[in-house]
């Protein structure tokens, strides 16, 4: 019998990563200072965990200038959302399979 375990998206298994595909998925998108701002992390953390999603086509991003401001804005891939569903997916197995 497989290792449900095995099933986890090693991308996913950062809790940051998770936490931002979780409002990507919820949302049409977010902008870099909203996510800083929900998730209670730093501009540092928060860039190189996007750039890590970003890196797997997890997320596209869009660069934008709203009255000479720098805005970026991320959406969840196609990709993205279907490794998100096959990691709750993987989840939902192993709390399944702790349930028998």
């Amino acid at each position: 019998m497989k290792n449900p375990f095995d099933n986890l998206d090693k991308t996913l298994e950062h809790r940051l990563r998770l936490q931002i595909m979780s409002v990507l998925i919820a949302n049409e998108y977010a902008d870099f200072n909203s996510l800083k701002e929900m998730l209670g992390v730093t501009d540092g953390n928060l860039a190189s965990q996007m750039k890590a999603l970003e890196k797997e086509k997890y997320i596209s991003v869009n660069k934008s200038f709203n009255d000479r401001k720098p805005v970026t804005k991320y959406k969840a891939t196609e990709k993205g959302k279907n490794s998100f569903r096959k990691h709750l997916d993987a989840l939902e197995e192993i709390l399944r399979q702790q349930k028998k």
